[in-house]
């Protein structure tokens, strides 16, 4: 099993949460996700599952759900 923790912004309640995670438990290997909501802000989105997802895929789900994935950050100097 492994956690991977995304960036997720644009949510601002419990049905956002809950359509974030409807959409990310459809991907194939995931077994959980917790979201620790920042309202209007950036979400931290805990997705465990059986082995690495595709970014893309993750991608996609967050899209379906009508939010969008923030960039990772970048490598600092």
């Amino acid at each position: 099993m492994t956690t991977t923790t995304y960036s997720v912004t644009g949510m601002t309640c419990g049905h956002c949460t809950s359509a974030v995670t409807e959409e990310l438990t459809k991907l194939d290997g995931v077994t959980e996700v917790k979201i620790d909501l920042n309202a209007g802000g950036t979400s931290a989105v805990h997705v465990t599952s059986a082995a690495a997802l595709d970014e893309t895929a993750v991608r996609e789900a967050v899209d379906e759900a009508g939010y969008e994935l923030a960039p990772a950050p970048g490598p600092t100097a």
